[in-house]
This record gives structure tokens, sequence and C-alpha cells, in this order.
């Protein structure tokens, strides 16, 4: 047998590239303007006076249609991209222990994600949860659509019963709001560094309370992919699924907004399942129309970017860093959401013409190319031949 390797890059599905690259605009314009801009704990705690017209209009826009829906997107396609790499390892007898350092260097580079650049980071809570789904890929298919329910309805369960005091106190995320005034405006690297090592006491609930919907939402990606509707969509089916998804969440995540949903136990959920519907109903528009002729060249531009999503993201950590921290150019509670939002429309297609140049030269993206490096033991080919 010869030695293992990951796939060639001519051989990906452009397809969910392209879905991975929109998906990433989507975390990048939510990260710069309610974590990056300022403390996310604002939101949860309203801090600051009346913001412009225009302001208000772009968060509105972004918190119902954008607001966990491109994160949901990303949890699905890493549960897709799992059940790939577990398909096409099925002849090796490494196969589980491939996979398995292929999280735990996930986990790695999340935790020095976590403590050493950005404390909004997910990549240590993808690598927990792949760790959690990894055995059920041995099992049938009709599994992973089981395990896929119980999680998403443990996730529902969560929000209509939040579990008692596990939600950080007005008092506590008031004050830590003020402290990343001061420290993330003006403080150095170090102090920086050091609140954000505080503040992961605060985040860990944030997490605690989605990471259900990660678990539920990788299995129902590995389930999708079994079904071969990634290989081969089927355009009137997912159209179908498109409008019923995105018709129907965006009309719970109104509602709520607005007021009208039922009171009770039942109104507050329809906020998270209509995200869960409005993030499918993206994922199965974005899919249909990449496979239509004309798909393609209006969304081709993506592909690039989205196969190098894990560089892009971090990336993008380390530039919004620097643009929004005192040891750079301490711009965090400055500016308003339109601002910081063109600074990250910039970032990103900077990183949208970053990605054609370097994957025409390059076979991965420099961060991917290390992860596969250190899964499969061996230095991989990076540049790319005739």
């Amino acid at each position: 047998m010869g030695a293992l390797a990951p796939i060639d890059p001519r051989m990906r599905i452009d397809t969910i590239d392209v879905l991975r690259g929109i998906a990433l605009f989507g975390v990048m314009a939510m990260n710069v303007v309610t974590i990056f801009r300022v403390s996310i704990f604002e939101r949860f705690v309203p801090y600051r006076g009346a913001a412009s017209p225009i302001d208000k209009a772009i968060e509105t826009i972004l918190m119902l249609a954008v607001d966990l829906k491109a994160l949901a997107l990303f949890s699905l396609l890493f549960g897709a991209g799992l059940a790939i790499q577990f398909e096409r390892l099925a002849s090796s007898e490494r196969r589980a222990s491939l996979l398995v350092r292929r999280l735990v260097v996930l986990l790695a580079f999340g935790l020095i994600h976590l403590c050493l650049i950005w404390n909004g980071d997910i990549l240590t809570e993808y690598a927990l949860a792949g760790l959690i789904v990894l055995p059920f890929l041995f099992g049938p298919r009709r599994l992973l659509a089981v395990a896929a329910l119980a999680f998403l309805a443990l996730y529902l369960a969560m929000q209509a019963f939040p579990p008692p005091g596990l939600w950080p106190s007005a008092v506590a995320m008031r004050q830590d709001v003020m402290e990343a005034d001061r420290i993330y405006a003006t403080g150095g690297f170090l102090d920086v560094l050091a609140f954000r090592i505080r503040e992961l006491a605060l985040w860990v609930p944030l997490h605690a309370f989605i990471f259900a919907r990660t678990i539920g939402l990788f299995f129902l990606g590995a389930f999708t992919w079994r079904t071969g509707i990634l290989r081969k969509p089927p355009r009137h089916l997912l159209f179908s699924i498109a409008v019923a998804c995105i018709g129907l969440g965006a009309t719970m995540i109104i509602a709520h907004a607005a007021g009208f949903a039922p009171r009770g136990r039942i109104g507050v959920l329809a906020e998270p399942l209509g995200t869960i519907l409005l993030a499918l109903g993206y994922g199965a528009a974005i899919i249909g129309i990449a496979n239509l002729e004309s798909g393609k060249q209006w969304l081709g531009w993506a592909a690039p970017t989205g196969r190098m999503a894990f560089t892009n993201y971090l990336m993008q950590s380390v530039i919004f860093g620097w643009i929004f921290y005192g040891y750079g150019l301490g711009l965090f509670g400055q500016l308003g959401v339109t601002s910081a939002l063109a600074i990250g429309i910039a970032v990103y297609v900077a990183q949208v013409l970053f990605s054609k140049w370097w994957l025409r030269r390059f076979r991965y993206g420099p961060v991917e190319w290390l992860w596969r490096t250190l899964m499969y033991g061996v230095r991989q080919p990076m540049r790319q031949t005739a």
C-alpha cells in the first residue's frame, strides 16, 4: 500500500470550498463588529449611547441575517469534512489514529489561538466536538441522523430551560465591558494577553450554550455527506430546501425580533431554531447556485478563499488584533458598526486576492499545509506541479 497523503487539490469539491469561503465572510463580519470592535458582552448588557441610523440598520441586518448563521454553516461544513476524511482513509489501518491526530493538532492550534491571539477562538470547540463525533462515524448513516437530532434537541432544551448559574451575571459582564474598553484600547501585548486569559471565565458559558448545537451540526454535516447530496447535488431538491428553510427560518427570527413569537418556553425557541433553519437554507442555496454554469462564474471567486479558510481565519485574528488592540492602532471602542465592517470587508477582499495568488503557486494554504504535515507525520509537498 502506498504512503498515505491528503487528497490532491484537483480532486476537491469546489462547491464546498465556495460555501466555506462565503461562510468565512459571514463569520468575519460578525467577529469584527461584535467582538473585535467592542466587547462581546455589550450585546447582553447594553452599555453605549445611541448609534447612528446607518449603524443601527447595518447591525440589525447582521444580527438577524448573519449572526450565528455563518458559524452554523461552518459547523455543518466541518462535520462534512470530517466524514470526507473518514471515507477517504477507509483503506488505512491507521484511519482512527490519523483522524484523532488531526483533531488533536487542531486542538493545539486552537489553544494557541485562544490564549495568545484572540479569545473568540472557535477551533478549540471544534476540535473537542470532533473528538466526540468521530467514534460515531464508524456506525451506520442512520446513527448520524439520530445523533444530530438528539444533540440539536439538547441545544434547544438548554435555550428553553437554561441550567441555573451557568450564565454570567449582568454585574460581571458590565464590569468586563468597562475593563475591556480600557485594556483592549490602550494596553500593551502583555496587558491584553493577561486580560484575555482572565476573560475566559466569562467566555466558557457562551461556548457551553452552543456546544450541543456544534456537535449536532457536525453530525448533520456528516450525515449530509453520506447521503450523497454534496457529491451530485440534485438542484431542484436543493432549491426546494433553500426556499423552505430560508422562508421558515426568516419568519421565526423576524417574529422573535418583532415580539410576535409566542410567549413562554416555546417562544424562546424561535430564534435558535430559526438560526439553524436559515443556515441550512443558505447552504442549500449556495451549493445549488454554485452548481449552475452561471453560478460557477458568480461564486467561483470564493473557492480559493474557502480552500485556505484555516489560514484566512487565523490571519483575520492577527490583523484585527493589530487594528483594534492597544499594541497596534488601538481602535477598540472607537468605531461604529459601519466603519468596522468596512475595514473587515477590505481585509476579506485582500484575502480573496491573496488566496487566489497563493494557490496558483502552492497546493495548500500555509496553515493547511502544516496541519496536514502534522497529521500524517510526513512533510507534505507544497509547491504546485505542472
